[in-house]
């Protein structure tokens, strides 16, 4: 179910998200970020907002007057994504019930567009604001588009907050890079994802998750100074309490960042029937993932110790620990067959 993919060529990713990723897995429209401005993920995102037009300068995506040639990119990009999926989907004679659709989340897609001075967007309420209810109608045109693509199918929308732990903790550098945003509130996040989750219902999306896993760093976790990642650390599990209480169907997670205090946090919503996507497979350039059994095992272990049923296995879906863009596209296969393995050997534990 991973969105983004390796390559350029739009026909082979849809060719590969339907082909592998068939029932009961979930399906993706892919986004190609190697195909250059606006297939990324933030100028993908930009270019559903609603009266906000965006281009690209040498710092990033920023807000404009009136539309230019980098937004009529992205728009005719993503544009084609949908294009295409129909037409593999039509030739194939494939019924799609569900299908993932993947967008930045508001909070995230603040932090990295700027405004006309430079300067991010997070910086500003009102401009926080804008870009949520913007983003939220954009995604209401965006849904009618894909669910005309592929009549019947169930949407799924996924909102990716990268950024949310850095903006809890007041941690995002400014443009200028000597000082850092001002954080914000737990009370304007819970309210901005509540509103939010909300219109993407009324939208027409039937599920609905939120992604809280980071952006990967070059560096390294170690990268950071220490003080910046304790706060970073204790703003994810705020980030988590938030999350679980936004009204949101499932919280997809990277399985390596849980520490007991998460588990636990997450066995309490699972038996209330809400959803993990479990991030478990590496995905990173010149690896080969571990073996499903090692992977099987680091779900069952917590799973088992926290005293959750293996009948509520239905409710965890396995995915890569991130997208796979960023790997060769042998790889995001290797990476893709081990995640359906260790998805097969935790249904068959779920119906032992």
């Amino acid at each position: 179910m991973p969105g983004p993919w390796p390559g350029t060529d739009p026909v082979e990713a849809a060719k590969v998200s339907l082909g592998l990723f068939t029932p009961p897995q979930l399906p993706s429209l892919p986004q190609l970020p190697s195909r250059g401005i606006g297939s990324d993920a933030v100028g993908r995102t930009a270019s559903l907002l609603v009266e906000l037009p965006v281009d690209v300068q040498p710092y990033g995506w920023r807000l404009v007057d009136r539309p230019g040639n980098d937004h009529r990119r992205a728009v005719s990009a993503l544009s084609t994504d949908i294009n295409v999926l129909a037409d593999v989907a039509g030739a194939s004679e494939l019924a799609l019930p569900e299908l993932k659709v993947q967008a930045v989340g508001p909070l995230s897609l603040a932090a990295a567009v700027h405004l006309h001075y430079g300067e991010r967007a997070l910086r500003d309420y009102g401009a926080r604001r804008d870009i949520a209810q913007s983003l939220s109608a954009g995604l209401a045109v965006h849904a009618e588009k894909v669910a005309a693509a592929v009549p019947g199918a169930g949407l799924t929308l996924q909102i990716d907050e990268p950024a949310v732990a850095a903006a809890l903790a007041g941690t995002i550098a400014t443009a200028s890079g000597y000082r850092t945003l001002r954080a914000i509130s737990a009370s304007e996040l819970r309210q901005t994802w509540t509103t939010f989750v909300s219109a993407a219902r009324d939208a027409g999306f039937a599920q609905v998750a939120l992604n809280l896993a980071p952006a990967l760093d070059e560096g390294g976790p170690e990268a950071a100074p220490a003080w910046t990642r304790r706060a970073e650390s204790d703003a994810w599990r705020k980030a988590l309490e938030l999350a679980l209480e936004s009204g949101v169907d499932a919280v997809a997670v990277p399985l390596d960042r849980l520490d007991t205090g998460h588990w636990e946090q997450l066995a309490g919503a699972v038996e209330s029937g809400f959803g993990v996507w479990a991030g478990t497979v590496p995905a990173r350039p010149g690896q080969v993932p571990p073996s499903y059994s090692v992977l099987v095992e680091r779900i069952m272990r917590p799973w088992r110790g926290l005293g959750l049923a293996e009948s509520s296995l239905g409710l965890l879906r396995v995915t890569p620990e991130s997208g796979l863009a960023g790997v060769s596209p042998a790889e995001a296969r290797a990476v893709v067959d081990r995640t359906l393995e260790v998805a097969r050997a935790l249904t068959e534990l779920r119906h032992a």
